[in-house]
């Protein structure tokens, strides 16, 4: 008997009668491969498997988890979600009208043409050793590694009525390379943004084997290169960073539960109110930001969020105007404005809460050639290094790995430590060009924590170059 029917069987039959229950089931499994130095360290394989159970009953709402998928652990599970619902219905912040109760049932497969197992991990140390012995390019490079993370995921979500399968494959490649000089270090890094749901044909979509040379010698060259000027300039930032820039100025202040208090004691709240959806001018005309979940490759796509709710392609910012909030069904309901299918969990022993998933921006008309012969006085950025925001998602300061300066149209030579500061609300009203598809990357953070307990999740983020007007930008470490 598959999982599937064990578990809808067993809760069928163990469920008395409440008036609503879901049971979401996850499966996971992570392995990482590590070679550091040119030598493998200690293989990582994980497994994680649970279901989580949510009961309505008598105006109440309760959960419960559990990893004892045993008809007792099952019904134990099921009690205490009955418990906590009987306790709750005088008290519940979230009324049970509120609660989504899945419509649709469905699946998702993540596309992969080269599984995880079709090579022995004897050929995966030998092509992360290869790498390492290219990113050792002399002894001014005093670390180095390079890695691979594979996470398979199954998820199910049950009622009496529907029933939604998902399975993830996920892969993350990367490699990383510091270099050294008397009281100088400088890195660099590649891959940790390009996660997607892909088997091992990602390492020959993004040349994985060809970057080990190019992110040493740009290493070596930072260490003798000046610090970045200081000073108003206009910036042109890559998709590398510009990850990071949606990130924290767009994604986590659209989060509607943030917006209504939820993260206010641990991470925060947000500069954007409910009032701002539908007017606000939070970005130029050049400004159009998508919550995507159809792309079958990005790290964050799938066609439920975890209360079951259909995932479309739907506009967050457009032409500028702040359109709808990142909002599952509870916080849609909450707050009576519309939102997204984006209520996910991190795993099975967590609930589903409002979470960015692929937050893209939409590529423009402008070749990285024409933004540079444009640009009088200006500095191109590449590759996050570092961030720090404010609680309200307004004010933040981030600096990257590597930049050029841009003198008269044209790119002159690195220089080190760049960063740069600015106001969200301003800051994308300062938007001027935005690059073509030539520019546009499909890339992810890949740990994004929220919530208490906390959930850390991989999110993904597409995006073209982009050129900001009259930005401050200085050097240092």
């Amino acid at each position: 008997m598959s999982t599937r029917a064990r578990l809808l069987h067993a809760v069928k039959t163990l469920i008395p009668n409440v008036d609503f229950w879901s049971l979401r089931y996850s499966h996971r499994k992570d392995h990482q491969i590590r070679v550091r130095q040119n030598k493998p360290e200690p293989i990582l394989l994980t497994h994680s498997q649970g279901i989580h159970i949510t009961i309505i009953q008598r105006g109440g709402i309760g959960y419960a988890a559990t990893c004892d998928l045993s008809n007792s652990g099952l019904k134990k599970a099921i009690q205490q979600a009955i418990n906590w619902a009987e306790f709750s219905r005088h008290d519940a912040l979230i009324k049970p009208h509120q609660y989504p109760r899945p419509q649709t049932s469905g699946h998702w497969q993540s596309p992969v043409t080269q599984p995880w197992e079709s090579t022995t991990i004897s050929d995966k140390l030998h092509l992360l050793t290869e790498i390492c012995h290219n990113l050792h390019l002399n002894q001014s490079i005093v670390d180095w590694w390079s890695m691979l993370c594979n996470s398979e995921t199954t998820s199910l979500l049950i009622t009496e009525d529907v029933q939604i399968e998902q399975q993830f494959s996920r892969l993350t490649a990367m490699m990383f390379s510091l270099a050294n000089q008397a009281d100088q270090s400088q890195s660099r890094s590649f891959g940790i943004e390009h996660s997607a749901q892909s088997g091992l044909e990602l390492l020959s979509q993004i040349r994985f084997s060809d970057q080990a040379l190019r992110i040493s010698e740009e290493a070596q060259q930072l260490l003798s290169a000046p610090d970045c000027p200081a000073g108003r300039r206009d910036l042109l930032l890559m998709p590398t960073q510009m990850t990071l820039q949606i990130h924290e100025s767009i994604g986590h202040p659209l989060e509607l539960d943030r917006i209504l208090g939820d993260e206010r004691n641990y991470a925060g709240t947000s500069f954007v109110t409910r009032d701002m959806f539908g007017s606000y001018r939070y970005g130029s005309e050049l400004l159009n930001v998508a919550f995507d979940p159809q792309d079958p490759q990005q790290i964050a796509s799938y066609h439920f969020d975890d209360e079951g709710t259909p995932a479309h392609l739907e506009y967050l910012i457009k032409n500028g105007i702040l359109q709808r909030p990142l909002a599952g069904l509870i916080s849609q309901n909450r707050a009576n404005l519309p939102g997204v299918a984006n209520s996910l969990a991190c795993d099975w022993n967590r609930p589903a809460i409002d979470r960015m998933a692929n937050i893209n921006l939409v590529a423009g008309n402008s070749s990285l050639e024409q933004m540079i012969a444009q640009t009088e006085s200006g500095i191109l950025m590449d590759t996050n290094q570092s961030w720090s925001i404010d609680d309200s998602r307004n004010k933040f300061q981030f600096g990257c790995e590597y930049a050029r300066p841009i003198e008269h149209g044209e790119l002159t030579d690195v220089v080190k430590n760049p960063n740069y500061r600015g106001i969200s609300a301003q800051f994308w009203r300062n938007l001027s060009a935005v690059g073509n598809q030539d520019t546009y990357q499909a890339l992810s953070v890949p740990a994004c924590g929220k919530g208490e307990p906390n959930q850390a999740i991989q999110v993904g983020h597409a995006s073209p170059a982009c050129l900001f007007k009259n930005i401050d930008v200085f050097g240092g470490q």
